[in-house]
């Protein structure tokens, strides 16, 4: 392809024919303006005449020049004239494209799609067969299929929330025929790249797409010097950078806000920062992820878990023994030593450390309580407390938990003790047993040199057995465990300090309180303390930092786990929370050793950026002009030889310029060789452009469909009440046929059963969001999500999301527009409420301005509103404008409905009126610039 600038040719052979265009001008001349007709008899006396002048020489130079630009145009458009032509493979065979698919892919996920798509039509056009693998997904053999096979499935493939393995098993997979190979590459190295580049290169050619956005990970949090250490990496290693992390998590009424915010700076040339982030215990421990702001991958987002929350521990001794020299013997010496690196320590009485809420409460040798203590305590015991209790001289000779069982001891015990030398006594000290299966202690090894020498004895009942947790070797209960409402009492039968056994001398006496989650390390678990457990995920993170319901995934065996700790997460153990028996533990996407690496091509290899100016085939409108130049030239003739006078002038000159108009414009030209307008069409474009119209999105369930249509019909209703906004009725909107830039707002009801949009329909859709439209997603599953799980609605609203261009969204804050648009609320509910909803993100720098009671927010709309709670139902009304559907019960239920109406009011005012109440921040300047 021959190459003049941008623009490329074709059948650049024809360009020769420029070379006559100094002949054409000879030609051209020779076609002279009409002559004038006179008649006059004196004429016959002119008869023989040469005439030196002739008439071909007076043709106007500005029409032979118009001729020439014509004629000119004409060769250059049979030339085959292309903008921005991409430039074409030698090959003809299969191609194969390949994408990593991992969560660095995640912050551009779109465009790579874009491109992959554009790469498949591309091969589909030449007739070549198509393969497309994800790094990500387990290697499996690579079949070839036609381009259209590819199409749908490429809109529907989506990013993973790990990175690809060892990349050298695919090559063992790649077939032995040639291919060409189009690698959208994340830029991170690892291993096996090399082995697979290598079989790719052997096939065909390879042309690699890499993004010159630069990744940025986020390692686990950890807790040192009083602070959570906080470190990012990021590549490439450029300039000095920086970025905002914050740490969300629930307030006190249980909704999820951003509860901390700082700024983590990257040096010049250092691939890696750090910051701490000093926060109270209180509000430390409400924290449940950290994530870099601006960023949507899982990479960016740090799940935190129990070795950063440090728990408030009360320690009570029934003695206090605190003299010089006599510390060791104190019963709460050796737990404070053990305590005090990793665990808030509480000094005080039981009725003054109940007052600060703590997570355990530890009494050393205390005996009986109090009925008001006790009753407090079990009060606190509801709420989830951890009450652990040791034994000692004090409780041995007490009456507690003798006849009967005391509410707070796990178990009855029997008069006097048991110790060496004693009537129950034993012949020589006792080791403990391995701890059992159904244990929380289980895994822990047990050293020889932990012995104990005497205890208090458990009465035998009939759920000692199921209540011991730990044992002596001869089978004695020397830890005994039950429940209190949703907490638990925990009996030690020895000492807490090292009258009665040497536990408090060994390491496992540290790892036993860490399984009763008493105290927290500051450091990630090991391998020894996630072994002998099976670990259940809680919640699991997508590709873009999202956490979702991890439903009915099975739990995972310790090992495993610890395995994924070092080497990180993959597809059967994906980025979460995992939960033990007494502990939960997060599996993020980046560890807390990981280090990015550059991926390094070899010499020649070609590389190439995501951004990619689109081809444009210039031959039309080049002929364009041709036909133009002509039809002036028509025009310039005509007037030359006097024919355009009066109404025939007129008629000509609109003649010549619908002829002009209509070749100057390629598409209406195919518009014409292909048919006529759509009357359809024509008819949808002026019902929806003469007033305000709402639309929904045709889902192919005739009964979603209908509630769409009388729920938008039913909030319209309202607007012509309330509002000065009068829509007309709304219109089912197919995304695939009908044009979207008509409709201000989309109401989109999600299905589980709906097909998803196809590589058309996706442009259309993101640039409908990109120009101002706003789409508001509706799952309907407030009232199923809000039980747990991951709704079927809610995944496939995940599957349609990816293809499209959203930003980063937050829950609606309380000072968003759409609080007070029109209305003043604190929640959206609809037929269903309780479910959060889903707003673009405010920008890092929005700040709010003393006296006001919100932030200067942009004066953007939100083009997405993310939500379950069903709002078309409850505004649904029928033919008779009667509510289709009961909303709650009696007022409240009503009350439910009007608040709906109200958010429905708002999120339309919101739509055509954009963020206009937020300038009220700008007020206190223009006051002061106009001297007020």
């Amino acid at each position: 392809m021959f190459m003049l600038g941008p623009v490329g040719f074709v059948t650049p052979v024809l360009l020769w024919a420029l070379v006559a265009l100094p002949v054409l001008w000879l030609l051209l001349r020779a076609v002279p303006p009409a002559p004038i007709r006179r008649r006059f008899p004196g004429v016959a006396l002119l008869l023989g005449l040469q005439d030196e002048d002739n008439e071909t020489d007076r043709t106007p130079w500005w029409l032979l020049l118009l001729r020439m630009v014509a004629i000119a145009a004409a060769i250059i458009a049979f030339a085959g004239p292309i903008l921005n032509p991409r430039e074409r493979g030698p090959g003809t065979g299969p191609l194969l494209v390949v994408l990593d698919g991992g969560w660095a892919d995640a912050r551009d996920w779109g465009r790579r799609i874009e491109r992959a798509g554009a790469l498949v039509e591309e091969a589909g056009r030449d007739g070549r067969a198509v393969a497309v693998l994800r790094l990500t997904d387990a290697p499996e053999a690579v079949v070839f299929q036609a381009a259209d096979a590819w199409a749908g499935r490429l809109a529907a493939m989506e990013p993973q929330a790990w990175l690809p393995g060892d990349l050298a098993a695919w090559a063992a997979v790649l077939p032995d025929e040639g291919f060409d190979t189009f690698w959208l590459s994340d830029g991170l190295d690892r291993a096996g790249r090399g082995d697979l580049f290598a079989a790719l290169d052997r096939a065909g050619d390879v042309t690699v797409f890499q993004s010159p956005r630069p990744v940025l990970a986020l390692h686990p949090a950890g807790f040192a010097d009083g602070a959570v250490q906080i470190a990012a990496s990021r590549l490439p290693v450029a300039g000095p950078l920086e970025v905002e992390v914050v740490a969300r998590g629930p307030d006190p009424a249980g909704i999820e806000r951003e509860l901390a915010r700082v700024t983590l700076a990257f040096a010049a040339g250092d691939a890696r920062g750090e910051v701490a982030l000093a926060l109270p215990p209180e509000l430390r421990n409400r924290i449940t992820r950290f994530e870099i702001v601006g960023q949507r991958s899982a990479g960016a987002v740090s799940l935190t878990d129990d070795s950063l929350k440090r728990r408030k521990v009360a320690l009570i001794g029934g003695r206090a023994d605190n003299a010089e020299g006599l510390q060791l013997l104190s019963p709460t010496h050796y737990l404070r030593q053990a305590l005090e690196p990793v665990a808030d320590l509480i000094d005080g009485s039981l009725t003054d450390v109940l007052l600060a809420n703590p997570d355990v409460i530890v009494l050393a040798d205390v005996p009986a309580l109090t009925q008001e203590e006790q009753d407090a305590v079990l009060g606190w015991l509801d709420g989830g407390g951890l009450l652990l209790r040791f034994a000692g001289p004090l409780l041995a000779a007490s009456d507690v938990s003798r006849l009967s069982e005391d509410p707070l001891m796990p178990v009855r015990l029997r008069e006097g003790g048991r110790t060496v030398g004693g009537a129950m006594s034993w012949g020589e000290p006792k080791t403990l047993a391995p701890f059992a299966e159904g244990s929380p202690f289980h895994g822990l090894p047990v050293p020889d040199e932990v012995q104990v020498t005497a205890q208090v004895l458990a009465q035998p009942d009939p759920e000692l057995a199921a209540r011991t947790i730990a044992a002596l070797e001869d089978g004695t209960p020397l830890v005994t465990r039950k429940e209190v409402g949703q907490g638990q009492v925990v009996l030690v039968h020895v000492t807490a300090n090292a009258e009665w056994s040497t536990l408090p001398l060994s390491g496992l006496f540290v790892q036993m309180l860490e399984r009763l989650a008493v105290s927290t390390r500051p450091a990630l678990p090991g391998a020894e303390d996630l072994a002998g457990q099976v670990w259940v995920p809680e919640v699991l993170l997508d590709a873009y930092g999202a956490a979702r319901e991890a439903g009915e995934m099975a739990g995972v065996e310790g090992a495993a786990l610890a395995a994924g700790m070092t080497g990180g997460p993959g597809p059967a153990l994906p980025p979460g929370l995992y939960a033990g028996a007494d502990r939960r533990v997060a599996l993020n996407a980046v560890g807390a050793e990981t280090v990015l690496e550059a991926a390094s091509w070899p010499a020649g290899t070609p590389v190439e950026g995501l951004d990619v100016a689109q081809e444009q085939l210039l031959k039309g409108w080049v002929l364009s002009v041709a036909l133009a130049a002509l039809m002036i030239d028509i025009l310039a003739a005509l007037w030359l030889s006097g024919r355009l006078s009066g109404l025939r002038r007129g008629v000509a000159v609109l003649a010549v310029a619908v002829l002009a108009l209509g070749g100057a414009a390629p598409e209406v030209r195919a518009q014409s060789e292909a048919g006529a307008a759509d009357p359809a069409e024509e008819a949808l474009a002026l019902e929806a452009t003469t007033a305000v119209v709402l639309g929904h999105v045709l889902t192919g369930d005739a009964r979603v469909d209908e509630v769409a249509e009388a729920g938008l019909r039913g909030l319209g209703e309202r607007l012509w009440e309330r509002t000065s906004i009068e829509p007309e009725a709304p219109i089912g909107v197919d995304i695939e046929r009908d044009e979207l830039a008509f409709f201000p707002f989309l109401y989109w009801p999600v299905t589980a059963g709906q097909t998803l949009p196809s590589a058309n329909a996706y442009r259309k859709l993101n640039d409908y969001l990109r120009t101002g439209g706003m789409i508001l997603f509706d799952t309907r599953d407030s009232d199923v999500a809000r039980a747990g799980g991951s709704t079927p609605e809610a995944q496939h609203l995940q599957r349609i999301a990816a293809g499209l261009n959203i930003p980063p969204l937050e829950q609606v804050p309380l000072d968003h527009v759409l609080t007070r648009t029109f209305y003043l609320l604190q929640d959206f509910p609809g037929r269903f409420g309780g479910a959060p909803v889903w707003v673009e993100a405010a920008p890092p720098d929005a700040e709010q301005v003393e006296g006001m009671p919100f932030r200067n927010l942009n004066d953007g709309v939100t083009p997405v509103v993310i939500g379950g709670n069903d709002w078309a139902a409850a505004w649904a009304v029928d033919a008779m404008g009667v509510p289709m559907f009961p909303v709650g019960r009696g007022f409240a239920g009503e009350r439910q409905r009007e608040m709906a109406n109200r958010f429905g009011i708002n999120l339309i005012m919101h739509v055509l009126t954009g963020n206009y109440k937020s300038d009220q921040v700008h007020v206190p300047a223009l006051l002061e610039r106009l001297g007020q």
